[in-house]
């Protein structure tokens, strides 16, 4: 069963590859035209490049297409399902099983077999993965239904899935590698889609160049988990974690904690995959990838990938206390960082994605003070909600043909009841709507509300620092989400005279997976909190998939905090939401008079605290300055001034005067003969031919 999770998707890749590359692409009519854009190209009109306006029956269509859509979206459905049966069977106390494919590396002591491992933390990323991964293939049908190209993005899509189970199920670092490279390499494809935009292609390179650095450090983690235990695989390592707990490792003629330094590189891999302080600004620009992209890859799966990662290494992390505060130092900064910038942010997927990035500080945080399975949970629960306003944001720009300002919809909710209310139970999921004491919420009320809990009951470094930035970060998710919600569908309709022509409702196949998402927005966090947030209820449900050492008892401590505690993020979400209500409803005058009073700072949130330009001028000039100079003067003055324009050009130069002495006149010759042999015989005379 396991390997029919895994593989399916490589299968539906292979197919779906072999109908881009065998399949001759045909335009069944003249070009596409869409409402309110004219001719409808994705790969120019910026416009229009994640747009689809009313279906008049005229697209581009390339045969095999429909098979692709079928066959890949048929064969995730199938996992999506086994996925479920997985996590039955592997929860509640399932002991981890290794299922072995075949040998790959052994070198000495190096050993490395492919194999997948199976216990409730991979059942839980199974369900996580294949499930969205099911539902934004479903949902891609219909949003992609003007690209020709829709079987390259439907294979695009099943690799990722595959890469992504691949990290999910693997037994060992090497094999976590791999599919850690390969989710880079789909995301790396599929933000770049529409690769004849230079901004798809500039934010593919920048996401794959940034992650490079964090892959750079997970890699340098994984040799010092080789140098340190002797071995790659979990089991091995995992079982020799304690002991290695306050061994030195010698640099430079200084001595460091070897588990903490290996535990921070592991998750300097982390901190570039799931966008954290410093290594973030990638995740923002990938939103030039079509709607489903960033639905399945930047809020449900690759960016979580940090998160099960530090989960996983739980063993390792117990044992490296200041790397955990690092963890939950970095995670609350990202968390009070990216919703700060998203309180000025304009376009509706942009808004989405510093949310995202957000919540992903909540995540590192409860990781930070030891609450793993807390962390896994918001994990679980965010993978519903932020897919259904990812895809419920896309069917607002198809709903607009093609528009993502906010600032130029409104008065939507009446047009697209259908996607409003989608968009209302993703906001309600997302900002923690839920009644502290009776235990009645969302989603997000019991996964995000437990983060804040368990910050506040840590005893560790950095926990009540987090816990005041993730309150206040809770604040600011509310206002930026209920800003985006008011804008957009409430208020007076703001279109453009001819988009507004042609609003309309999404079809059933971009729907349904709405609908499916928004059903798990509402019960997945009461459905499941005992299992994730429960002391006992986790101890049974994942068994040795987390590891708690003796003195870890953050999961009994968070549900002993005060009661002011419980209540802190029900009246931040209140407080944003009055907020949002007063400066977007009830007196729209006045953002755009606090943006001009608050100059300095509205700037400052609106150029996402000017890290791009500070990267910019410590990074990328001086990177230019070094390859323009090697390249003009390096390569130019130096080598081709010393090879080919200096000592080639000589020899080229003097072999052209020597060709004149070749005349071809038998008396020239005998003439050079002549002198030849009058030079001989008077250097012959001038020297007594004694030599």
């Amino acid at each position: 069963m396991i390997q029919a999770i895994v593989f399916l998707p490589l299968i539906g890749f292979l197919i779906a590859g072999a109908i881009t590359l065998f399949g001759r692409h045909r335009v069944l009519s003249a070009e596409p035209v869409v409402a309110g854009h004219g001719h409808h190209d994705h790969h120019h009109a910026s416009a229009s490049h994640d747009s689809h306006g009313h279906d008049d029956g005229h697209h581009a269509e390339a045969p095999g297409a429909r098979a692709a859509e079928l066959i890949t979206t048929g064969l995730l459905g199938i996992c999506a399902l086994l996925s479920w049966i997985v996590l039955w069977q592997t929860g509640f106390g399932g002991q981890t099983q290794t299922v072995t494919l075949f040998r790959w590396i052994h070198v000495g002591s190096f050993v490395a077999d492919w194999a997948l491992r199976v216990d409730t933390l991979t059942a839980v990323m199974l369900v996580v993965v294949t499930n969205v991964s099911a539902l934004v293939h479903l949902y891609s049908i219909g949003y992609m239904s003007h690209d020709e190209h829709r079987p390259r993005f439907m294979a695009y899509l099943s690799l990722f899935t595959f890469a992504m189970l691949m990290l999910v199920t693997a037994d060992n670092f090497v094999q976590l590698f791999f599919g850690w490279e390969g989710v880079g390499l789909a995301s790396y494809l599929l933000i770049g889609f529409w690769f004849k935009k230079a901004s798809a292609n500039n934010a593919s390179m920048k996401a794959f160049i940034v992650n490079r650095v964090g892959d750079f450090g997970f890699a340098l983690g994984v040799f010092g988990v080789f140098l340190l235990f002797g071995s790659v695989s979990f089991d091995t390592v995992f079982a020799a974690a304690s002991d290695k707990a306050g061994m030195k490792l010698a640099f430079l003629g200084m001595q460091f904690d070897a588990l903490t330094i290996v535990c921070l590189l592991l998750f300097i891999g982390a901190m570039g995959k799931s966008a954290q302080f410093l290594l973030h600004t990638w995740l923002p620009d990938a939103m030039e990838g079509p709607t489903p992209v960033s639905a399945l890859i930047h809020a449900a799966t690759m960016v979580t990938a940090g998160v099960f990662m530090v989960a996983r290494l739980s063993p390792m992390m117990e044992y490296a206390p200041i790397a955990l505060a690092v963890v939950t130092f970095v995670g609350a900064l990202t968390a009070i960082f990216a919703a700060s910038v998203g309180l000025v942010q304009n376009d509706i997927k942009r808004v989405v994605a510093y949310s995202t990035c957000s919540q992903l500080g909540f995540m590192f945080v409860a990781l930070g003070v030891g609450a793993y399975s807390v962390a896994i949970f918001h994990l679980f629960t965010h993978a519903f909600f932020k897919a259904l306003l990812f895809l419920g944001a896309g069917s607002v720009i198809h709903a607009v043909s093609g528009e993502q300002d906010i600032r130029r919809m409104g008065g939507l909710r009446k047009q697209i009841p259908l996607t409003y209310w989608m968009m209302m139970i993703g906001t309600l999921a997302l900002t923690g709507v839920g009644i502290p004491m009776l235990g009645i919420g969302f989603a997000g009320f019991f996964s995000k509300d437990a983060i804040i809990e368990a910050a506040f009951a840590s005893t560790t470094d950095m926990s009540k620092v987090a816990f005041i930035l993730l309150a206040i970060s809770a604040l600011m998710t509310s206002f930026y989400s209920w800003r985006l919600m008011f804008l957009v569908f409430h208020g007076k309709s703001r279109l453009d005279p001819e988009a507004a022509k042609h609003v309309h409702e999404s079809p059933l196949v971009m729907t349904i997976p709405l609908g499916l998402l928004a059903f798990g927005a509402v019960v997945a966090g009461w459905v499941f909190k005992k299992q994730f947030a429960d002391e006992k209820g986790v101890e049974a449900f994942f068994g040795d998939a987390i590891y708690h050492s003796d003195h870890n008892h953050i999961l009994h401590a968070l549900h002993q905090v005060p009661v002011f505690v419980l209540w802190t993020p029900f009246f931040a979400m209140i407080l944003g939401l009055v907020l949002a209500w007063y400066l977007y409803i009830k007196r729209t005058d006045l953002p755009a008079k606090l943006a001009a009073q608050q100059q300095i700072l509205y700037r400052f949130l609106l150029n996402k605290w000017y890290f791009d330009e500070l990267f910019d001028w410590l990074f990328v000039r001086p990177a230019r300055f070094l390859g323009t100079f090697l390249w003009k003067q390096g390569d130019g003055r130096v080598i081709d001034g010393l090879g080919p324009n200096a000592l080639a050009a000589r020899v080229n130069d003097l072999s052209k005067q020597v060709v004149r002495l070749q005349s071809g006149y038998l008396y020239h010759y005998a003439f050079a003969m002549l002198v030849g042999v009058s030079v001989l015989v008077t250097w012959y005379m001038m020297t007594g031919g004694t030599k």
